[in-house]
């Protein structure tokens, strides 16, 4: 006779191991805002990184700006919610991150936004995702990073002090609250960086 096995309970068992095993620091930012930073967070980073240069199709992108049309500094390429992800880690990730936040978010994490800085020279200027639903509603973004270090600053929208938090090899950052809304980020220029990768875990119509 086979035991008979309550799967409730292991359902909330796993849903408490992912939250556990993600327990990142939040810092409470102003307006509604915050931040949680997980360092280590990414399962096998090394792997992950080489899947990501070797198979995301990427893509360079041009854009208007002034009377110019310029290169964005960065190589791209977005997985809409349909489309397998490059590495099981990130599959992995996702589900993770969806079960730990889905208490506050209350819907998954579905699309994953690659960006590629392959120097110093690639760079993000200031922003919010505020296109779709973020522009009036709270969400969140969540941030792996794999390569080299960089900084990823953020500040008040309208001006302010900004803060700056070092994304390393495997780490995690969620921006929050309203964070998209009332504070813009950035990756900046620096003189000297290697490669290095950022997947954006994003809900679904935010951008």
């Amino acid at each position: 006779m086979l035991p008979l096995v309550d799967f409730q309970s292991s359902l909330f068992a796993d849903e408490t191991a992912v939250a556990a095993s993600l327990a990142p620091e939040r810092r409470v930012l102003s307006r509604g805002a915050w931040v949680d930073v997980r360092r280590d967070w990414l399962h096998d980073p090394d792997a992950v990184f080489t899947a990501l240069v070797e198979r995301v199709p990427w893509r360079a992108e041009r854009r208007e700006m002034y009377d110019a049309v310029v290169d964005v500094p960065r190589l791209v390429h977005t997985y809409l919610a349909d489309d397998p992800l490059p590495h099981p880690a990130l599959v992995r990730a996702r589900a993770d991150l969806s079960a730990h936040y889905l208490p506050e978010l209350g819907e998954p994490f579905v699309t994953a936004g690659c960006c590629y800085y392959r120097d110093g020279r690639d760079s993000v200027a200031w922003h919010g995702d505020t296109i779709g639903r973020g522009r009036a509603e709270d969400t969140m973004v969540a941030i792996v990073s794999v390569g080299d270090p960089r900084r990823l600053l953020l500040r008040p929208r309208g001006g302010g002090s900004s803060i700056a938090l070092t994304m390393g090899h495997g780490d995690l950052v969620v921006m929050g609250g309203s964070c998209q809304r009332t504070w813009e980020h950035a990756v900046p220029k620096v003189a000297h960086s290697g490669p290095r990768i950022s997947v954006q875990f994003r809900p679904l119509n935010v951008f």
